[in-house]
This record gives structure tokens, sequence and C-alpha cells, in this order.
């Protein structure tokens, strides 16, 4: 899907996917006291869960664009992981940089394959 509708729904996706990653980033590293980023591990894990099960749904071009691009796109974020993983270098605490890395990526993956496997049940 390309042109005007799509930018229109990559927009509306992402203008609900931000606010919820901030506050779900928030609520969850709020109630953890620790350098470990929480927050940004847990939106990016379910952002990867999401787009696993969207992949595996039949094409459906606006789905993936609204859902897909702008929902996902928005409440996963790559950058702040990056950011977050220098941060926790820089301070000392290099283990957890290694782990965020670690946990981040294999997380990730496992949340998509878990995400496009349980779509496969549901749909059949």
């Amino acid at each position: 899907m390309s042109g005007p509708l799509a930018v229109v729904l990559v927009a509306a996706g992402a203008a609900i996917g931000a606010p919820l990653r901030y506050l779900a980033d928030r609520f969850v590293q709020a109630r953890h006291d620790t350098v470990f980023p929480w927050g940004t591990f847990a939106v990016n894990l379910a952002g990867s869960a999401l787009l696993g099960f969207l992949a595996a749904l039949p094409a459906d071009p606006a789905l993936m664009t609204a859902a897909g691009i702008g929902f996902c796109g928005a409440l996963t974020t790559y950058s702040t992981f990056g950011y977050e993983t220098l941060r926790l270098a820089q301070e000392g605490a290099r283990f957890a940089a290694v782990a965020n890395v670690a946990a981040s990526v294999a997380g990730g993956l496992g949340a998509g394959v878990c995400g496009f496997a349980l779509a496969h049940a549901v749909t059949g």
C-alpha cells in the first residue's frame, strides 16, 4: 500500500502507538528499582509479538499499514534500546548492557515467533 491513504494509516497507528509506548514504559519502569530498562524491553517484546501475529494473518494491506507499520513501529523503539544500552555501558553497568542486547534480540525474535504461531493457531 502506498500513497496518501498509507500516510494517513501510518500516522493514525503511530498516534496511538507512541503515547502507549511512553505510558507503558513509565508504568513498567516505575515498578522496578534497577538500572535495567524494563519498560523499553517490555514494549519491544509486546510490539514484536503483535507484529508477528499480524504478519501471520491473511494479507490486509490497510491493517498491516496502520497496525504493523504505524502502531507497532511507534510502540517499539530501537533508538531508545540503543541509547539505554549505551548509557548502561557508559555508567559501568556493562553486564546489564550486554544482557539488554542479548535479551532484547532473543526476546524480540522469540516474541515475534510466538505471535506468528498464535495467529496460526487462532486462524487455523
